[in-house]
């Protein structure tokens, strides 16, 4: 390779994959220490392998540098470039030069991808006016005759009177369908049956007696069971801020204040009860330092003033297992809520 052309592949920047020139090349085969003995000389050469490594180099700037003029659908130079690369790659013997026809091979594929998308078919676009003009000779039409046939526009036009006939009978081919269903001795007189009359049954009118009295036993039972319920909540709030009360400071645990050790029942309606507390506002539930969930009465105004969407509530699921293991846990030997006959006496008191 002469120095001319070393100094212009230089000048132009022409570098293969990693930006190596192939002063790079030369230094790179020094450290290596040369060619190996074992293998063939002409495969070895290292003259000949920096010349294959400077014409993929020539052919990779080639292609940069015509990008737009082998774009173009006219241009051949990418089939030209491609074939020269085949020629190449047959004398190519080691990873550098694979690396370069590699190289070269993106670039020609972009082209080629960019190339075929700029193409378009014949016949992929469908032409309304060209169909029409299809249409119209296989209908029939006289282009000679036109002039005489809008003349007699009334008798069908320029078209012959069988030419949508004729239309038809062509489509008709491109449809296949199964033949109508007929009669060989005619139809049958199919005559829809006259409509039954419907008998309406006569719903049997509930005794006057039912209907005075049953609402009147499910309203006292609602009332009363209502009324229970409310008693029950008044009653658990007393309860509640006496024992606060005795001793503001001391929070009132919140599992020492509804579990009964005696009735798992009762635990349950305790907390049944508790959370109308909770959702009227006239109790907060708030954790401890040890995490632990406390409870707390809120006088009447403050419960009145705050709104009911700034509340927030939660489930809470026990069984008797977790009931047990509470019991034991805070050690409750006796309940703060008592049954409802020692509530009566100690609210009197």
């Amino acid at each position: 390779m002469s120095e001319s052309s070393r100094s212009a592949n230089q000048q132009n920047g022409v570098r293969g994959r990693g930006g190596d020139s192939e002063e790079e090349d030369d230094e790179e085969e020094m450290l290596l220490g040369g060619p190996s003995a074992t293998q063939e000389d002409d495969d070895e050469d290292p003259a000949q392998r920096r010349q294959i490594r400077h014409q993929y180099r020539e052919l990779i700037n080639c292609v940069q540098q015509n990008r737009e003029d082998m774009l173009n659908p006219s241009n051949n130079k990418l089939t030209e470039v491609l074939v020269e690369a085949n020629k190449l790659f047959a004398n190519v013997r080691q990873a550098r030069e694979a690396a370069l026809d590699a190289q070269f091979l993106v670039l020609a594929t972009d082209l080629g991808k960019e190339k075929a998308n700029q193409l378009h078919a014949d016949g992929s676009a469908f032409d309304p006016s060209a169909f029409a003009e299809h249409l119209l000779s296989f209908m029939g039409l006289n282009r000679l005759e036109e002039d005489d046939g809008m003349e007699d526009a009334a008798g069908g036009g320029y078209l012959p009177e069988d030419a949508w006939l004729r239309l038809a009978h062509r489509a008709g081919s491109c449809f296949r369908k199964a033949p109508t269903f007929h009669f060989m001795l005619g139809s049958f007189l199919a005559e829809p049956p006259p409509p039954r009359q419907r008998v309406e049954r006569q719903r049997k009118a509930p005794s006057k007696e039912v209907k005075r009295i049953m609402p009147t036993q499910l309203k006292k039972m609602e009332e009363s069971q209502q009324e229970a319920t409310e008693k029950e909540v008044e009653r658990i709030l007393g309860f509640l801020q006496s024992y606060h009360n005795e001793n503001p400071e001391l929070p009132i645990s919140y599992y020492e204040f509804v579990i009964d050790p005696q009735s798992f029942s009762r635990t349950v309606e305790n907390i049944f009860h508790i959370s109308f507390l909770i959702r009227d506002g006239l109790a907060k539930i708030y954790l401890d330092q040890n995490k632990l969930p406390c409870i707390a009465p809120v006088p009447r105004e403050e419960a009145e003033a705050t709104s009911s969407s700034s509340r927030q509530q939660c489930v809470i699921s026990i069984n008797q297992s977790s009931w047990r293991e509470i019991i034991e846990a805070f050690d409750i030997t006796a309940a703060m809520i008592s049954s409802s006959a020692p509530t009566e006496s100690a609210s009197s008191q």
